[in-house]
């Protein structure tokens, strides 16, 4: 398979990086500092850019098959700014599938269903800012034709994979209060080789 992975040097994409290559994948990585790479591979085409460009997203994405985005927000909005470019690159090169790492901020309130966690009374953040960066950029690929699932995991603290956690559509598992980097990035990985939650956000949390 060959991928094309946004975030790489973050600490969920640096993980389904190992992951990927260990599996034999071909990766590309869009990064604005190959330094912060120390893994080097034959199967890894590392290139600088920017994914807030859109020449840089378009012109590296040719030949993948799919799209993982485990970019950052900031305050410059870089969620929402960059996925229409991204968007706009898959549809140009014929890429339907992307799996993206969210916040469990966007899934739905349990105690307000009608409404995001991060509307709530379920959040305990002051600031909304980083959620309704993700929450643009989801509502963006969930306007689109594509094949994405948004993976929404609660506090993420660094951490190996355990092995052991739960999943639910739309809303964050009941009582979940952590879920480690790298049982995050085991789930996103999986999701590139199965379709249940296609079109769906997913709550992850112990």
């Amino acid at each position: 398979m060959k991928i094309y992975l946004l975030g790489a040097t973050g600490r969920v994409g640096q993980r389904i990086l190992t992951k990927a290559l260990a599996d034999a994948h071909a990766i590309t990585a869009l990064v604005r500092s190959p330094d912060k790479i120390a893994t080097r591979s034959d199967r890894l085409r590392l290139v600088t850019g920017d994914a807030l460009s859109e020449q840089d997203i378009v012109g590296s994405m040719a030949g993948c098959d799919v799209v993982i985005s485990a970019l950052n927000t900031d305050k410059n909005q870089v969620l929402s700014r960059s996925t229409p470019l991204i968007l706009k690159a898959m549809q140009a090169h014929g890429i339907s599938r992307i799996i993206t790492i969210g916040t469990a901020g966007i899934l739905q309130s349990r105690s307000q269903p009608d409404i995001y966690r991060f509307q709530s009374r379920d959040s305990k953040r002051r600031s909304t800012t980083a959620a309704e960066d993700h929450l643009a950029a989801y509502e963006l690929l969930a306007a689109s034709a594509l094949d994405w699932t948004v993976v929404c995991p609660t506090y993420l603290p660094d951490g190996d994979e355990e092995g052991e956690y739960r999943s639910e559509v739309d809303f964050l598992p009941e009582g979940g209060k952590r879920i480690s980097v790298g049982d995050t990035a085991a789930f996103a990985y999986s999701l590139l080789f199965n379709d249940t939650y296609m079109r769906k956000r997913v709550g992850l949390a112990y």
